[in-house]
């Protein structure tokens, strides 16, 4: 097989979907692997790395993408008036595509591939099953993004975060807030508390209380049993209730007034993320306190937050809304991402080593949107016409 990688060209994207190590280890298994020049520059992985582990590199993405029976990405190709140029276009008919290619928020996407005649494969999409651990690129990326969280608080951050006792007095510890307990937050909680800061948490399911205090962290909570109803089978968090809700926030807006870092982690699969911090509870940090919103690309945690900006209220508080943040640490989240497909890219060809989409597979059907033309993914194939 011919698998080929392009340079990522979209705002914020230091990341590379090959590394020199995947890129060894695929032409170890026999594989032909094109990597366009500069693709891995923002990660630190220069041409001569690539070509160190087997690799050929193109001149251009046009050399890059035609090649390829399987092309790696870590975001959706560019379209025509995206960008400078179309890269969709590059990629042949019958070729296979896998990335983060966002198919719940970009259905005009879904639909290009289905006219370009591609395979395309939806990372984002992969079920949270045991066998799929290895590929599971939300949590490696959401996994890099929470300890990144906590390192810009804390440069953002005024104090030190540890207590300090020094002849000239004591520095308290800083107190810090995660709100959302999944990959991203359980990471920020434990970089928090390496950094000496005194952590509490916060998630609508209840699973996530035992992780937390397992982090040594407190955990915030205004109804266990409300919360026990709030957890899919999928290990994901259902919308809460207007009640709870309400609830909730009444119980975080006292706690926050003793707060000085908060870290908002809460994302909600294909849907715009929830308000987890109202103005008015922003008004109830102290100045000089800081907020991360990871969730700022899907709409944001925070009312005052914004994309790929520093802004602050008009309280003094600083709230942080980087983009794309694993790409802010793109070395190690380029080879987690890569070692991610890597996996992924073994399940699509056989022991032939030819191209095998083996959609009696529940990785494969989960990931799968368009085959031979069409949108085959069922959350977002068209409907029967009625009667039909």
């Amino acid at each position: 097989m011919k698998i080929s990688v392009a340079k990522e060209r979209r705002p914020d994207e230091r990341r590379v979907a090959c590394s020199p190590d995947t890129a060894k280890r695929l032409v170890g298994q026999g594989h032909e692997v094109v990597v366009e020049a500069g693709a891995g520059a923002g990660a630190a992985f220069p041409d001569q790395a690539y070509e160190a582990a087997g690799a050929r590199i193109a001149a251009d993405a046009a050399a890059a993408l035609g090649a390829g029976d399987i092309v790696l990405k870590v975001q959706r190709p560019l379209r025509a008036g995206e960008g400078a140029f179309d890269e969709l276009a590059l990629i042949r008919r019958g070729a296979v595509l896998v990335g983060l290619l966002q198919p719940l928020q970009r259905r005009e996407d879904v639909e290009a591939y289905a006219k370009a005649g591609i395979a395309a494969f939806a990372m984002e999409l992969v079920p949270r099953i045991t066998r799929a651990q290895t590929m599971d690129v939300l949590s490696s990326q959401a996994n890099l993004a929470g300890y990144k969280a906590v390192l810009d608080a804390a440069d953002e951050f005024g104090r030190a975060m540890p207590m300090m006792m020094t002849a000239a007095g004591t520095i308290p510890p800083a107190r810090v807030l995660v709100m959302g307990a999944g990959v991203a937050g359980l990471q920020a909680i434990a970089t928090a508390r390496r950094l000496g800061a005194v952590v509490s948490a916060t998630d609508v399911r209840y699973a996530a209380k035992e992780q937390v205090e397992s982090l040594g962290a407190s955990f915030l909570a205004v109804d266990l049993e409300a919360m026990k109803a709030m957890e899919t089978a999928g290990g994901y968090a259902k919308e809460m209730s207007e009640d709870f809700a309400r609830r909730q926030r009444e119980h975080v807006t006292e706690a926050l007034k003793k707060i000085d870092i908060v870290i908002c982690t809460a994302l909600i699969p294909g849907r715009k993320a929830p308000v987890l911090i109202t103005r008015d509870m922003v008004a109830a940090l102290r100045p000089g306190s800081v907020i991360v919103d990871l969730a700022v690309e899907q709409g944001g945690n925070v009312e005052g937050s914004e994309f790929g900006k520093t802004v602050q209220s008009a309280n003094g508080v600083t709230i942080i809304g980087h983009a794309n943040v694993p790409s802010r640490i793109a070395v190690d989240a380029s080879n987690l991402y890569a070692r991610n497909l890597l996996a992924f890219v073994a399940l699509l060809i056989d022991k032939d080593k030819t191209l095998r989409i083996d959609t009696a597979d529940e990785i494969v059907k989960a990931t799968l949107l368009t085959r031979d033309g069409a949108i085959v993914h069922p959350q977002l194939a068209p409907a029967p016409a009625a009667g039909a």
